[in-house]
């Protein structure tokens, strides 16, 4: 690791961080130097990842959010400040994937998705973001995912709450880069093994997914952390838009 990958005296804000991607990008952050905090509704999942963090030598601050919920978020990005003076760093990860063929119309389904994946996205931003922009600086990084390039079927609608990520996270960077020095990452991962496939509404969807899988290689969470480590690290006058990974052998 050399300086230029440090992120000492940066202080970053991950959502989801309780598992998988969030949890992996916690500590790829936090052994980079970042201060962390931890944001997820399964309030003891993210103490002992912020236990794990700090024995490591790093530092972190757990807080129970749900992204949904304004107020929440409000409180973390107070508790954020209080603790740290600073927040440099976003990483929006919280997301869920119930997936479900468009006509069998699980419109409840649908609500939780656009309510996580768009709203909570929007919560955080409208709620750090002001922060950022008075410092003149920070670095807000959308977890978004290969279909929001390209629907899949099932995931008709879980792919529309991905495209407006993709939407948002460009016309942030047209928004936001020149004109307050921020600098805005999409990451479009494919398919990670994860808990998001734990969420969904029928096991015989799950099931078939876990055969097509069962010969192939999918990404890891490390794999994505990675990635948002390459973005957050590149020289600030680079602004890294978009970055997709995927397994390869993933074929759509």
């Amino acid at each position: 690791m050399t300086e230029l990958d440090r992120l000492d005296g940066k202080v970053a804000v991950v959502t989801g961080a309780s598992a998988g991607i969030g949890e992996a990008t916690a500590l790829a952050l936090a052994d980079r130097g970042a201060s962390v905090v931890l944001a997820a509704r399964r309030e003891a999942r993210i103490e002992t990842l912020a236990g794990r963090i700090v024995e490591a030598g790093g530092v972190a601050l757990a807080r129970r959010a749900d992204v949904t919920v304004l107020e929440d978020v409000r409180a973390l990005a107070d508790a954020a400040a209080e603790r740290f003076g600073r927040i440099d760093i976003l990483v929006n990860n919280a997301g869920i994937m119930p997936l479900s063929p468009v006509a069998e119309a699980r419109i409840e389904d649908w609500k939780r998705m656009v309510d996580v994946n768009v709203t909570g996205v929007l919560n955080c931003i409208a709620t750090l973001l002001p922060r950022m922009i008075e410092q003149g600086s920070g670095h807000v990084v959308n977890v978004g995912s290969l279909a929001g390039r390209r629907p899949f079927p099932g995931g008709t609608v879980y792919a529309a709450t991905k495209f407006a990520v993709r939407a948002l996270s460009w016309g942030m960077h047209l928004e936001l880069g020149a004109a307050h020095g921020i600098r805005v990452t999409d990451v479009q991962p494919g398919f990670v093994s994860t808990e998001l496939l734990d969420g969904l509404p029928d096991p015989e969807v799950r099931a078939a997914w876990d055969r097509a899988w069962a010969e192939r290689r999918t990404l890891e969470p490390e794999d994505v952390a990675r990635a948002v480590v390459f973005a957050v690290t590149s020289p600030d006058h680079v602004s890294v838009s978009e970055v997709l990974i995927r397994p390869v052998d993933q074929p759509t």
